[in-house]
């Protein structure tokens, strides 16, 4: 390092405190990157690499971007997974003596960025902090980007922490995360949050941080006397989480945060629960096939009009309420607009001019704010008058008080508007930001500034005059200044008190001691006038950073008003109901639809379905039906009218009356999850012991085709242990889509148990599905016709015919190919007369857990394998 240059001494120094960071280090108009990150950059960035002089004849690679443009390549490599530390010079370089100061003012990190032309305008960017020991965990999480920070802990045993620790960010999904080394240790959950969210993950040493005062550290940021004001009380493991997290930030943005000045802790069963798969499987925010939003549930409801509003209907979607009051004021605000159509398009084009307002004002708050944002800033505060008085002449009570909670903000408003010009320029240090007459000096410089341009002009046409020399022209350039250019053809008239300045192919460039005092009055007015600018610009950012409280509670109103707003169109071109809701226990849906697919049938209309579950006659429904005929989409959307239902949206129903559920479980589908060794019927154990572990009586169970994963007889009694469980010991409300037909056998055996069955046509060899539930059940699946339907050749389909055919006669099976020159014989083993099925019906299911189901079918079908082999041999 003793042979490197100065500056390149410096360099090294600066990256050996950021080395998990590319370094953007400032030289001129560029960051430059230099050894491995620039090798790292430029092949990121997809930019040149070249090389400078690191001294003692070393070569450094090298590669840089323009410091103007430099938001858009931090964005891409934050985006790539990289943490970005901009190192700025903080001293004027045409006075520093020696090197330039330099030092880093800013890392962005995934989970701290703030450009708004990356950011998704409706999601939020969640860095999430998590504490993590044996008792308890704390999980805070920040939107540096809107100035949001929330917080929670749960006590309990290790695993349900983990498993509440995974239902948590599932919510929140977050693009990074800070752990402890404890939470860490456990390589599954870490593997799980590595492949289903993905986020950039740093892991700290629990015992680095263990003698800080955190609690001080978050009273000092939200300048409070005590955590007891911001509801922490008695809660270690939210101080914990949250005074890391504010240590990371303050560690990376190096600076006040003031935005982020409000705490939230919230308890998450105060909310209903809806864990990763289920958000997944019933699609709320993106497709499973192709993680589109299009298709998703948000697809439907989201007719927001601001970036505000959209970041909040997603946050009702993950946090359904589980309290009826609550629920019924949304509801009530959404019936208004329904009945008030007029009133509901009128809002929705004021709110359709609002900024995303949270956004602006951490901008500004953090200091990187361009005039623009405040001309954004100001357009929006102009909607907010109309958008008051609209709520407020309605007459109705509800939109009164909703008006009146408004902050107009009109001083803001006013100082913008009196201040910075309309349609400013993006640059704030090049001038032309401030209105004439908000700053007497300023309007004096701009005066001086145009009378110099006037005293150009006539000292040109002076010249003409004297030298004779037409086409005279006074130019300008920041390398050489004012000139007067003159062109070959005029060389011989060029009087002796013009003074070469500069010489061209065609031409010659001159001054004269008038120009030049001229241009010293002219550019020291500029220089003074740009700066002055700035100034002033700054005193106003100031000035609107200190309302920053005031725009985020408006942020908040306007967000809800468009929200219940959207609802409202939702429901008005849908034809949606308002829900009753109780909490009985009782979910009772009229002609209710699926609220996704009947948006996307082009070729038919959509079949609606009744529902009726209770905690008593109807608290298990086993629904049989053949594949494609509309099962899962009934199950679905029951789950999916539920949570709508719960978030205070009107639903696709005639009638409907929801009990409130405190948690929504499903399990659909078939998936391996290669990368940790699970194969489909190990995942699928994995989310029904879940289920199992974690659902109440409150709770409502979506399952379909468990048990499929593995052998007829091993799925068929796991799948019938689990009905038993849920219906004697859970008593949760379930809906249980199978083809083992056996299973309906239960509805005469236990309480509680309905069968359910969907309609089907049969036309001779055609089947029509109707896509209607009723009561009763079927012991046909109808899965060649559905193999058919699907393009199987018919030869194949004819041949499964007569296969079936002879299972269904327990009879031996030949296998003729004609095609082929020798027979194959198979054997078919009726398990229903053997000894297995006699031993599984002497067996106490009602006093037996699903594990111990479990291990009685392994004994068994070891044995069943031996026998098998055995009758084979003879």
């Amino acid at each position: 390092m003793s042979n490197l240059t100065p500056m390149m001494k410096q360099y090294k120094e600066i990256k050996e405190k950021y080395k998990d960071s590319i370094l953007f280090f400032r030289l001129g108009d560029f960051y430059e990157m230099f050894f491995d990150d620039a090798i790292i950059a430029s092949k990121e960035l997809e930019i040149a690499l070249t090389q400078r002089d690191a001294g003692g004849n070393e070569k450094a690679p090298m590669c840089g971007v323009p410091y103007h443009v430099s938001e858009v390549y931090v964005s891409k490599l934050v985006e790539k997974g990289y943490k970005v530390a901009i190192c700025e010079q903080l001293e004027d370089p045409s006075i520093a003596k020696g090197i330039v100061k330099r030092d880093v003012i800013k890392v962005v990190t995934p989970g701290t960025i703030t450009d708004m032309n990356v950011l998704d305008e409706k999601s939020n960017n969640f860095l999430v902090s998590i504490y993590f020991d044996n008792l308890g965990v704390g999980l805070s999480y920040v939107d540096s980007s809107t100035g949001e920070m929330y917080t929670t802990e749960n006590l309990g045993t290790t695993n349900d922490l983990y498993d509440y620790v995974l239902d948590e960010l599932g919510k929140i999904f977050p693009t990074e995360i800070i752990c402890n080394e404890k939470f860490a240790e456990n390589k599954k959950v870490m593997n799980i949050i590595e492949n289903r969210i993905n986020p950039y993950i740093t892991i700290y040493d629990s015992d680095l941080t263990s003698n800080i005062d955190w609690t001080i550290k978050i009273t000092n940021h939200f300048n409070v006397n005590s955590t007891k004001n911001l509801g922490l009380t008695g809660r270690m493991y939210s101080i914990l989480s949250t005074g890391k997290l504010l240590d990371y930030l303050y560690d990376t943005q190096k600076d006040s945060l003031k935005h982020i000045s409000n705490l939230e802790f919230y308890n998450s069963a105060e909310y209903m629960i809806i864990d990763i798969n289920t958000r997944t499987n019933l699609e709320i925010h993106e497709t499973i096939m192709n993680r589109e939003k299009k298709g998703s549930l948000i697809w439907i409801l989201d007719k927001t009009s601001t970036a505000m509003g959209g970041r909040l209907l997603k946050k009702w979607l993950e946090q359904p309420l589980l309290n009826i009051k609550e629920i019924v004021k949304r509801q009530q605000i959404v019936e208004l607009f329904v009945n008030d159509i007029i009133t509901m398009d009128k809002v929705k084009d004021c709110l359709r001019k609002i900024y995303d307002l949270e956004r602006l004002i951490s901008k500004i708050s953090y200091g990187n704010c361009n005039a623009r944002d405040l001309y954004s800033l100001k357009i929006s505060l102009d909607r907010l008058p109309e958008l008051k008085e609209l709520l407020i002449q309605s007459k109705n009570e509800i939109f009164i008080e909703l008006g009146m909670k408004i902050d107009s903000l009109s001083d803001i408003c006013e100082l913008i508007e009196n201040s910075i010009v309309d349609n400013p320029p993006i640059s704030v240090k090049e001038g032309n930001l401030i209105k004439e007459g908000y700053n007497e000096e300023l309007d004096d410089l701009k005066k001086a500034n145009i009378e110099g341009k006037q005293w150009l002009a006539n000292l040109e046409s002076k010249e003409i005059q004297k030298t004779g020399i037409k086409n005279l022209k006074i130019g300008f350039n920041k390398k050489s200044g004012y000139y007067f250019e003159v062109t070959k053809s005029n060389f011989d008239l060029v009087p002796n008190y013009f003074i070469r300045k500069q010489t061209l192919t065609n031409s010659e460039r001159y001054y004269t001691n008038e120009l030049k005092e001229i241009e010293l009055q002219i550019l020291g007015a500029e220089e003074k006038m740009i700066e002055m600018e700035y100034n002033i610009f700054q005193d106003v950012r100031l000035k609107v950073k200190a309302q920053t409280n005031r725009i985020q509670r408006l942020s908040k109103q306007i967000a809800k008003i468009d929200v219940l707003n959207s609802l409202a169109q939702v429901a008005y071109k849908n034809n949606y109901v308002k829900p009753k809701l109780n909490n009985r226990g009782i979910i009772e849906i009229i002609e209710g639809r699926h609220p996704v697919i009947e948006e996307t049938l082009s070729d038919s209309v959509f079949v609606p379905n009744d529902t009726l579950l209770d905690n008593k006659d109807s608290l298990l429904q086993i629904i049989t039906g053949p594949n494609m005929a509309g099962k899962s989409t009934y199950m679905r959307q029951v789950a999916i009218i539920t949570l709508m239902a719960q978030i205070g949206s009107f639903v696709p129903a005639k009638e409907a009356n929801i009990g409130i559920v405190d948690r929504i479980f499903t399990r659909i589908g078939a998936s391996d999850n290669l990368s940790q060794g699970e194969s489909t019927f190990m995942v699928e154990m994995h989310e029904v012991a879940n289920i199992m572990k974690n659902a109440s009586k409150n709770s409502l169970i979506i399952l379909d085709e468990v048990g499929r994963g593995t052998s007829t007889y091993d799925g068929l009694s796991i799948a019938w242990a689990i009905i038993e469980h849920i219906a004697t010991n859970i008593k949760a409300k379930t809906l249980f889509a199978t083809h083992y037909h056996e299973l309906t056998e239960l509805e005469d055996k236990l309480e509680g148990i309905k069968n359910l069955t969907i309609l089907v046509e049969e036309k001779g060899d055609e089947v029509i599905f109707l896509r209607k539930i009723i009561e009763g059940s079927t012991n046909k699946s109808y899965g060649i016709e559905v193999a058919k339907l699907a393009g199987i050749d018919e030869k194949i389909t004819n041949r499964a015919n007569e296969i079936l055919f002879q299972i269904e006669q327990n009879r031996k099976l030949t296998n003729s190919n004609k095609k082929s020159q020798s027979n194959h014989q198979f054997d078919f083993i009726d398990y229903k007369k053997n000894y297995f099925l006699d031993k599984i019906n002497k067996l106490n299911i009602q006093k037996i857990t699903p594990i111990e189901a479990i291990n009685i079918l392994y004994e068994l079908t070891e044995e069943a394998s031996k026998l098998k082999e055995r009758t084979q041999n003879e």
